[in-house]
């Protein structure tokens, strides 16, 4: 097992999980983690994420957590565990179509920009609540939580202030609509998981610091 996998492992513990992110990475270096028992791989290209189900190991939990456009989702839906990365309206709308005509349900996470930046995707704070009551009225479509990106910065307070901000955004949802639709926050990535678990994350995306 890579060591700084097991570092990370260890530091989660049992408050959060790790998606491998595998876009860019052979079916070898995917396989090299899926034999020491990792199931979880993130990809964020639709092409890529079928292609490598069709031809990687069946049990292989595929997230998708790049951004997905509404043409590609009839394609993606039968392979795909969680999906990340949903932020606005049409795509919910499309997410729900191909769901019910495969006839089943489909987790995902709603994506915010908490930090309000321009390259990002994501829905701000006040399109939360109206956002939330459209997503939970699709019988097929299973909410899930939230998923955020940090800031891009090396300033640590930076980055943890985006990542509280994203908490407290997940405990007012649980609140509201009870911890079953808001269990996990998806945050952290290679540059900063260390704060996105102290600041609550669930799930944390890793790639780039998984395969040095």
């Amino acid at each position: 097992m890579h060591k700084t996998y097991h570092k990370i492992t260890q530091a989660c513990g049992n408050r959060a999980r790790v998606v491998v992110v595998s876009k860019k990475r052979s079916d070898e270096e995917i396989l090299a983690y899926y034999q020491e028992g990792v199931l979880d791989f993130g990809e964020n290209r639709a092409q890529d994420l079928i292609a490598k189900a069709n031809r990687l190991p069946d049990d292989i939990r595929w997230h998708f957590i790049g951004h997905l456009q509404r043409n590609k989702v009839r394609d993606v839906l039968p392979y795909v565990t969680m999906i990340h990365s949903v932020a606005s309206l049409e795509l919910l709308s499309m997410l729900e179509k191909e769901a019910a005509r495969l006839n089943r349900s489909v987790s995902i996470l709603i994506q915010f920009n908490l930090a309000e930046e321009a390259t990002k995707s994501g829905l701000s704070k006040d399109q939360a609540i109206p956002f939330v009551e459209k997503a939970l009225q699709c019988s097929h479509l299973d909410v899930r939580g939230i998923m955020c990106m940090g800031p891009h910065t090396h300033d640590s307070d930076q980055i943890r202030a985006v990542f509280h901000e994203a908490r407290t955004l997940l405990e007012q949802l649980r609140k509201r609509y009870g911890l079953e639709h808001f269990q996990h926050l998806s945050m952290g990535m290679s540059q900063d998981w260390p704060i996105a678990l102290e600041e609550g994350a669930t799930i944390l995306r890793i790639g780039t610091i998984l395969f040095e």
